[in-house]
């Protein structure tokens, strides 16, 4: 009976530590779960940049592609795709799946972890499911843009299936699942290689199989083609924007006060730059004030900083930021020089600034553990992973069902004979 009181108090505090770390989980995973619908709203994003700067006779074929993306993609990741890209490696490796997680998922789901357990209490196993699955499907998104108008739906659709669902999956595990990247000690924080350049390799092997559209390439020189709506291009961009915040601010997986705010701030100030650095270059090379390389001086800057937001301090993410908005202008200006025809510029966008940027980590920063060497075999690696198998899954679709669409239907637009509508229509009343 002595000891009753001091029992007591104990119990108490065990109580109200659980309940702090109860709270502490709530907290955690509402700032996850509004990251993930920040990274979901990134596809409308992706569909106005995408239908702003194609034609207007494709502008339906293009937000059908962008409507079904993540349809596919989530569905994919579902599933087989996060049970492979996070397969908890029992010795860091290059390849294993996790048939215990997949058997949960879909047949007892009331053995999912949503406890404190699961994550160090930074979020629950449904919200680092929907979370990730987010990420997978921008991968083809970023695909879709740079092979707009000309591409076959069918052939597309078929692209994503095995991209979102085995590419990118295996090659996330190399670092996020903690396989041989990870243990190699190559840093990617919110994915400037794993989900941006990956999608970027998958556009480059696109575009070069898929070829330049009619009449863009003439004699040498490059033909514009006008886009349908630039507010809608402007628009998608400024969504892109708002959705990099849980993007890059959710990749803290939990809501510390401290870090998200850091890596929100670095985020913004890339962002920034990038657009400034966009603005100059293309005056350089231009001679004119070009909105479209502000706007994808925008999204360079904030790829750039996506493999090092938490890492890199705010003056130097200004620099990343900087130097991939002169980057973007740079890389599209020797795409068209090389005749390889990208619509919105997806490839130097995620390709040529996510690999910046993921080497800028190596020279910038804070932690002296991230080295220079390493982030560059990492990038090669998963570079030459991602555009081998996009080449191969393209090659053979274009062997077997074909990856381009007819002349005619270049010529006169896929609304209309796709899909029997068009994206603009004017109706004057008799």
């Amino acid at each position: 009976m002595y000891f009753a009181p001091l029992l007591a108090q104990d119990a108490a505090a065990i109580d109200l530590s659980a309940e702090i770390a109860q709270g502490l989980l709530t907290t955690n995973n509402v700032w996850m779960m509004l990251s993930t619908a920040l990274v979901f709203i990134m596809h409308l994003g992706f569909a106005g940049v995408e239908a702003g700067f194609g034609q207007a006779k494709n502008t339906v074929n293009i937000l059908f592609k962008n409507t079904i993306t993540p349809i596919i993609g989530i569905l994919c990741y579902a599933a087989f795709g996060f049970y492979l890209m996070y397969p908890g490696f029992e010795v860091p490796g290059w390849f294993a799946f996790d048939a215990a997680g997949w058997s949960m998922f879909w047949f007892s789901p009331a053995d999912a972890d949503v406890t404190v357990g699961y994550a160090n209490g930074g979020y629950t196993y449904w919200t680092d499911f929907l979370f990730q699955a987010m990420f997978a499907a921008t991968a083809a998104t970023i695909v879709s843009g740079a092979i707009a108008e000309r591409v076959k739906l069918g052939a597309y659709l078929i692209f994503t299936l095995f991209f979102v669902g085995i590419v990118y999956p295996l090659i996330g595990s190399w670092k996020w699942g903690g396989g041989a990247l990870n243990e190699m000690g190559f840093y990617d924080f919110a994915g400037s290689t794993l989900v941006h350049s990956v999608g970027g390799w998958g556009a480059l092997a696109g575009v070069i199989l898929v070829g330049p559209r009619i009449g863009k390439y003439v004699n040498g020189k490059t033909v514009e083609k006008p886009g349908a709506s630039v507010p809608l291009a402007v628009i998608g961009v400024f969504m892109l924007w708002l959705g990099w915040f849980g993007f890059n601010g959710g990749s803290v997986l939990s809501a510390d006060p401290g870090l998200v705010s850091f890596v929100l701030v670095t985020t913004c100030l890339a962002a920034c730059a990038g657009g400034l650095g966009g603005f100059l270059a293309a005056y350089f090379a231009f001679k004119r004030l070009d909105l479209g390389m502000v706007l994808n001086g925008i999204l360079a800057g904030l790829v750039s900083i996506t493999a090092g937001a938490d890492v890199i301090n705010p003056g130097t993410a200004v620099l990343v930021g900087f130097v991939g908005g002169i980057l973007v202008v740079i890389s599209a200006v020797l795409l068209d020089k090389a005749r390889l025809d990208d619509v919105v510029g997806a490839v130097s966008v995620h390709l040529t600034c996510g690999v910046w940027g993921t080497l800028a980590v190596g020279i910038f920063s804070t932690n002296p553990d991230h080295s220079f060497v390493t982030q560059l075999i990492g990038v090669a690696i998963c570079g030459a992973t991602a555009f081998a198998s996009a080449f191969v899954i393209f090659f053979v679709l274009k062997k077997t069902m074909g990856i381009r669409v007819s002349e005619e239907h270049e010529r006169t637009g896929l609304d209309s004979h796709e899909h029997g509508i068009r994206g603009y229509t004017i109706v004057y009343d008799e």
